[in-house]
C-alpha cells in the first residue's frame, strides 16, 4: 500500500466528490480512481461505494479512515525520522499553548531551535479542551496547558513551571503602590479577565470561590492582547500568570504586584500523545525539555525588580 493512494482516499472522504478530490490532490479523476481501487486490491475489501458518483464508504472504508491519520503521521514521521539522521531534523513542530502560557512558549521553543536550526515551528493558541482534541487527532504533536487542574487524557506529562499569579495594572492605579495585593483587594478592582471558556479562567473563579469570593469582569476577552489593551487605557486590573512580567514588566506605565493570602500556584507544562515510538518532531522536543530546569528559569526573569 503506497502512502500517497492512503492520502487520496483521505481526501475523497473529505471532499465527498469524485472530481474535488482529484482537484485538491492535484491529479486527475482518472488518477484517483485508480489510487482507490488499488488501494481495495491492497487490502482485499471494497471501500467506496460504487456508482457514477460519490455515494459514501463501505464500512470497511470508515474504519479504514478511522485508521488513516495515525497510519499518515506514523508515515511522515519515519521520513523525517530518517532524514533527520542524515541532514539534521527538518519539518514543522505544531504547538499548540493555552493563552495563558504564551508568556513561557518562547523558552521553550527558542530552545528547541537551539537544537534543531532547520526544523521550524507553529504556534497556535489554543484552549485545553482544543488541545486535547488537536493532539487526539494528530493535528499538533505537543500542547503547553495546565497538568493539574483538568487534567488531559491519554498524554505523558513533563511538569516545566509552577506558575503564581499576580495582579496588572496601569502605574497609576491605586494598589500599585502596595509591594503585594490580596486576592480580596484584587476581587474587588474594575476587572478584565479571560472569558470562562479559558481554564485559566476557571482555576482563578475557582480559587476565588475557595475565599468566599467572586470574581466580576466588566469586561472579558479570549486574548491577554484584549485584556492589555485595557490595562493601557487606565482604570481596569487584571490577574495574569506571573510569566507576564517577563513580557510587560519592563514598561514604566504598567505595574505588577504579586497576589498573596493566599500565594497560589499552578503546575504547567509540555503534554505529548501516549504513543511510543512518538514521532520525530515530539520526540525531539521531549528530549529538550527533559534537561532543562524551566521553573528556575521563570525564577531569574519573572521576579519583581
Amino acid at each position: 500500500m503506497l502512502a500517497r493512494h492512503l492520502h487520496f482516499f483521505v481526501a475523497l472522504a473529505r471532499e465527498k466528490h469524485f472530481a474535488r478530490a482529484a482537484q485538491a490532490c492535484n491529479i486527475t479523476q482518472s488518477t484517483l480512481s485508480a489510487a482507490i481501487r488499488k488501494l481495495e486490491e491492497d487490502l482485499q475489501v471494497p471501500l467506496v461505494v460504487r456508482s457514477q458518483r460519490y455515494l459514501g464508504l463501505t464500512v470497511e472504508g470508515e474504519h479504514l479512515l478511522a485508521w488513516a491519520p495515525q497510519i499518515l503521521i506514523d508515515y511522515d514521521s519515519l521520513r523525517e525520522d530518517l532524514s533527520g539522521l542524515r541532514a539534521g531534523l527538518r519539518g514543522v513542530l505544531r504547538l499548540g499553548v493555552v493563552p495563558a502560557a504564551m508568556g513561557a512558549v518562547g523558552l521553550l521553543t527558542v530552545r528547541f531551535r537551539q537544537f534543531h536550526p532547520e526544523a521550524g515551528i507553529e504556534i497556535r493558541s489554543l484552549s485545553s479542551r482544543e488541545i486535547q482534541r488537536a493532539l487526539d487527532n494528530f493535528e499538533i504533536e505537543a500542547g503547553l496547558t495546565y497538568l493539574e487542574n483538568e487534567p488531559l487524557e491519554r498524554v505523558r506529562r513533563v511538569p516545566l513551571y509552577r506558575e503564581r499569579y499576580v495582579l496588572a495594572m496601569r502605574a497609576d492605579h491605586p494598589l500599585a503602590e502596595r509591594d503585594t495585593v490580596t486576592w480580596a483587594d484584587a476581587a474587588g478592582c474594575t476587572l478584565c479577565l479571560l472569558s470562562e471558556d479559558m481554564q485559566n479562567r476557571r482555576i482563578l473563579d475557582g480559587l476565588a470561590a475557595s475565599l468566599d469570593l467572586r470574581l466580576m469582569p466588566a469586561v472579558t476577552s479570549n486574548s491577554f492582547l484584549g485584556i492589555c489593551a485595557h490595562l493601557r487605557q487606565g482604570g481596569f486590573a487584571s490577574i495574569v500568570p506571573h510569566t507576564f512580567r517577563h513580557l510587560f514588566g519592563g514598561t514604566d506605565d504598567l505595574a505588577m504586584r504579586d497576589l498573596v493570602e493566599p500565594a497560589y500556584r499552578q503546575s504547567v507544562g509540555l503534554v505529548l500523545s501516549e504513543r511510543d515510538p512518538l514521532p520525530s518532531m515530539a520526540a525531539a522536543l521531549f528530549r529538550i525539555v527533559l534537561d532543562a530546569d524551566y521553573d528556575m528559569t521563570f525564577v531569574d526573569l519573572c521576579e519583581p525588580a
